[in-house]
């Protein structure tokens, strides 16, 4: 029997990646919601699409709104509390991709800030390397473009908003980040010279251009390592399509190492 839930994920790109008795894994489109809207509980939300298929469902970790990618569920209080374990004990490994702003000063390195909340800001992180709470992320260079980069981003720590400050903490931030960087939507007359529209321009994209591309977790029932994927959402691709074309640098990761002068 066809699910409700099929196609509404398709109607928003998204889509189930993997699924069975346990664990739910979901590829969540961006703009949706994880958890209900602490002020509007109108608003569309994954947590209550998956509630109203299956009952009851355990959220396990989250991903920012206008973040895509991959996300798991827990069906039953067991599998919650398994996973929840691989977590708190750091063994759960998660790749993020992210287009930033900026040039990287090294192909790959290692991010240690302490990240606490903005006292005048509430929601939104901060660098507090006297006060906040340990956060680390891994980072490599996957291509480099003229004032742009694609950039993988493993954190070790799972802070609230820790790859997006983090990487702004360094210079890259995000592109499209209104929050950690200047919120400029990509417009393809940024890097094609003698753009010409007949009406008004449409943005490539406007929201925060951060993937969650995969996880690896210890399966709750059958105690065996699996890893699963996303790949980039269109609108991430369009941009990079674009970036390729006209703010190339001739770069790929295996090349990184010249460009920096490394040996």
């Amino acid at each position: 029997m066809k699910r409700r839930l099929d196609p509404i994920l398709k109607a928003h790109n998204g889509g189930v990646i993997y699924e069975d008795e346990k664990i739910i894994v979901v590829e969540k489109p961006p703009q949706l919601l994880v958890l209900p809207d602490r002020y509007n509980h109108s608003l569309q939300n994954l947590y209550g699409m998956l509630k109203d298929e299956f009952g009851a469902i355990f959220v396990v970790h989250r991903i920012d709104k206008e973040t895509s990618g991959v996300i798991i569920f827990a069906k039953d209080a067991d599998a919650h509390a398994h996973l929840n374990s691989q977590f708190e004990q750091r063994k759960v490994h998660k790749k993020y991709v992210a287009i930033v702003v900026g040039k990287p000063i090294e192909a790959d390195g290692v991010i240690d800030a302490p990240i606490s909340e903005n006292p005048s800001h509430p929601g939104v992180m901060k660098v507090n390397r006297k006060h906040g709470k340990p956060s680390v992320t891994n980072f490599s260079v996957e291509e480099l473009f003229d004032g742009y980069a694609l950039v993988n981003a493993m954190p070790e720590s799972g802070r609230l908003h820790q790859i997006r400050v983090h990487l702004a903490s360094v210079g890259l931030p995000v592109m499209c980040d209104r929050v950690y960087g200047d919120g400029t939507p990509f417009f393809l007359s940024a890097v094609k010279s003698n753009y010409y529209s007949e009406g008004e321009e449409k943005p490539l994209l406007s929201r925060t251009a951060l993937h969650a591309a995969s996880i690896t977790i210890i399966h709750p029932g059958t105690n065996r390592e699996m890893t699963f994927e996303a790949d980039l959402p269109k609108d991430m691709r369009s941009v990079l399509n674009y970036l390729r074309k006209f703010k190339s640098c001739n770069y790929v990761a295996r090349q990184l190492e010249d460009s920096y002068g490394h040996a």
